[in-house]
């Protein structure tokens, strides 16, 4: 009798599961990790009858053990792992067929509004992307021919909001499938497919793995017809993690809540002394009480996370400045790991993004993003202070006093 029969994993803390999901101790062995079988092909007892696996792209022991505890982490009765984050897209995108319609949230990471646009358009599967806060844009952009309601919360880089809950209900009357991508929550502290979504997407290179060495994607989902489909396609396209990698991102989740722990009290502390610092011209936080969905974040998310983005009162040229000054935060993009990040999404993450776009959205100048580490709050904190005196230098008076995120007006 395995584990999961003797204590089934829907009646344990999510701690727990977090360390023992998808994998019993080796029976023959005893190893208590799962090993790293890099084997690409298995021998068969007779022609066409493998016993589990046949050949690595189809399937293998690691990448099992992986997806079988990426469903339980998310609440899905199936995990499928990718070698990326846009592959698990891709491959999702790939359920779809020419004349197919997808509504986007408006503010996306620029990897995925690129796939949307460049990748997927050609191929005549088309994508509209609307504020979802608001809802009568987002009815009056479904079509007969929408298959996917698709979005990020919280987004990618303003830290905006969608109601997972009351977005899914209201696709479902539609026959609109519902996918959130859940990377910069975690599933520590959200859980989409209990709110109603048909599918999670995560980048497991961020908070899943948590160390930035492993880059990888994942969907997880208990919709048994997309199930099929998704079997097929990840077999099909062959967009598939490595032992190696599928043994690292093992190991990250391991110490997942105990790392979001940490993300979440450090980054909300950061936070409340951005909003004090007069060199900074706004504070986006969900965890802030001034974050004007803070009550949404409160009844589905457990924290305000480890993603803070802020405005300073600056140009571009402070805002260089201001990252060239940062020694513990190290300019980089990506998120989510063991060490403290910070970009500039204009001239990075969202640079694929249209200027007039990102505008509208609020990603300007002055818009920097922090992915806080497991470092020492006091430690970041002065070495934000140093570089706000670098980016602030030789421009006078100090600013107005910071204020927390508003909604901006809607581009007309």
């Amino acid at each position: 009798m395995t584990r999961s029969e003797q204590v089934p994993l829907a009646q344990l803390g999510f701690e727990t599961v977090a360390v023992h999901a998808g994998y019993d101790p080796d029976p023959v062995h005893g190893s208590v990790m799962p090993p790293i079988v890099l084997a690409t092909t298995f021998a068969q007892p007779e022609p066409g009858k493998p016993k589990l696996f046949d050949y690595s792209r189809s399937g293998n022991p690691t990448r099992a053990a992986l997806e079988a505890c990426l469903a339980a982490l998310e609440g899905g009765t199936r995990g499928f792992a990718f070698a990326s984050g846009c592959a698990a897209a891709t491959t999702l995108l790939h359920t779809l067929k020419p004349g197919d319609h997808v509504i986007s949230g408006d503010d996306v990471y620029g990897g995925t509004y690129r796939l949307f646009e460049r990748v997927m358009k050609p191929f005549g599967v088309t994508a509209s992307f609307v504020d979802l806060r608001e809802l009568t844009a987002l009815e009056a952009a479904i079509r007969p021919e929408t298959k996917l309601l698709w979005f990020e919360t919280p987004t990618n880089p303003t830290l905006k909001l969608a109601d997972i809950a009351l977005l899914s209900q209201l696709a479902r009357a539609r026959g609109v499938r519902v996918v959130v991508d859940n990377t910069f929550a975690s599933p520590v502290l959200q859980r989409p497919l209990e709110l109603g979504a048909d599918v999670v997407l995560h980048s497991t290179t961020k908070y899943i793995n948590g160390h930035s060495d492993v880059v990888g994607g994942a969907l997880v989902t208990s919709d048994e017809g997309l199930i099929e489909q998704l079997a097929f396609l990840q077999n099909a396209m062959g967009g598939v993690p490595s032992p190696m990698d599928c043994y690292l991102v093992l190991r990250g989740i391991r110490t997942l809540p105990v790392r979001m722990e940490r993300h979440v009290r450090t980054a909300g502390e950061l936070a409340q002394r951005l909003l004090r610092d007069r060199r900074v011209t706004r504070v986006h936080y969900p965890g802030l009480p001034e974050h004007p969905q803070h009550e949404l974040a409160k009844r589905q998310m457990k924290g305000g996370g480890g993603m803070l983005t802020l405005e300073l009162g600056c140009d571009l040229d402070g805002s260089r400045r201001f990252l060239q000054a940062l020694r513990l935060f190290t300019l980089a993009e990506s998120l989510g790991g063991v060490e403290s990040l910070a970009e500039h999404p204009a001239l990075m993450t969202h640079a694929s993004i249209p200027k007039e776009h990102r505008q509208t959205l609020g990603i300007g100048d002055s818009l920097v993003r922090l992915s806080v580490g497991l470092e020492h709050e006091d430690d970041l904190w002065n070495d934000l202070d140093r570089a706000l005196a670098a980016a602030t230098e030789g421009r006078g008076a100090r600013r107005p006093h910071a204020r927390p995120c508003r909604r901006r007006p809607r581009a007309t």
